[in-house]
């Protein structure tokens, strides 16, 4: 317990003033110019104007996305196709006398003939 009577409390106090006016209205000034500054930079980097003046009116409809309603389907129809061409004969250029035959028949006919400026298989390569 303290000996004597307990010290007076200090008078209540206030501010004299909340914020300085001077630094407030700098900062924002300086925001104002950097948003101006941004705006131009941007409109220099990114020309949109020049580009909405190329595009005429209308604008081309674009298609709509070609959905699979059966995949499975629309991929056996693929492989089929493939196998087909694989294994059929048909012409690749008519007009140049140039065709294709099944692929097993032209494996056999390479494989007996060979390939013409093929290098031998037994020749050591340099």
């Amino acid at each position: 317990m303290p000996d004597g009577p307990a010290p007076p409390f200090p008078r209540p106090r206030h501010e004299a003033r909340d914020v300085a006016l001077r630094p407030v209205l700098a900062v924002g000034l300086g925001v104002g110019v950097a948003l101006v500054m941004l705006a131009v930079a941007a409109n220099l980097l990114f020309p949109q104007h020049r580009l909405d003046r190329l595009m005429a009116a209308p604008l081309p409809p674009m298609a709509a996305p070609a959905l699979q309603s059966d995949p499975p389907a629309d991929m056996a129809a693929f492989r089929a196709a493939d196998m087909a061409r694989l294994n059929g004969f048909g012409w690749v250029d008519r007009a140049h006398g140039v065709a294709h035959v099944p692929i097993g028949q032209a494996m056999r006919q390479v494989a007996r003939e060979g390939i013409p400026d093929w290098p031998a298989g037994g020749a050591e390569q340099p």
